[in-house]
């Protein structure tokens, strides 16, 4: 008897444990099985997973702008907190609020520049290194440029060492 998902589904509803009945014939591909140990209706837990993964759509932010974002985020959060505090005290009248009210403000300028950090830092990076996506892409062609001259001066200086090694083949000794 074979069960396909959906109808286990709708007979059980959406359980996360389910029991599937397995033919008697059929081994258990990581258990080895006897002969004399099969059952006739063996049956076995089937856990559905909880998420299924998808690939990534888009590709990673590099890591000095995923830093500047993630430093952007805890302190837009902090400064979050701190302007709700800053309200709860006003309005309770607490002798705490005043030196809130100005720490919230210092600590917007420093949200700002925080969001404007991770804006920068990502300008920086995509100019060093490039937009790779385009076909026609400057820093590209710079970047082979680059590679073509360190592969001639890392085989010259092969050939410089290959040529200091034969000259001293025919001595005795080295000095």
């Amino acid at each position: 008897m074979t069960v396909t998902a959906e109808q286990r589904e709708v007979s059980r509803g959406s359980a996360a444990v389910h029991r599937v009945r397995r033919e008697p014939g059929v081994r258990d591909r990581d258990i080895p099985v006897g002969d004399g140990e099969r059952a006739e209706h063996d049956e076995r837990p089937y856990y559905r997973p909880l998420w299924v993964e998808d690939p990534a759509p888009r590709r990673r932010m590099p890591d000095p702008v995923r830093t500047a974002a993630v430093r952007a985020v805890l302190i837009v959060s902090v400064t979050l907190i701190q302007a709700m505090v800053a309200f709860l005290c006003t309005l309770a009248g607490s002798w705490l609020a005043f030196p809130m009210v100005i720490s919230s403000v210092v600590s917007v300028v420093v949200a700002t520049w925080a969001a404007l950090d991770v804006w920068v830092t990502r300008q920086v990076w995509n100019q060093r290194h490039g937009v790779v996506s385009t076909p026609a892409s400057t820093a590209r062609s710079l970047r082979r440029e680059r590679r073509a001259a360190r592969r001639q001066a890392r085989s010259a200086e092969r050939a410089q060492a290959r040529i200091r090694r034969r000259a001293g083949a025919g001595q005795l000794s080295h000095p």
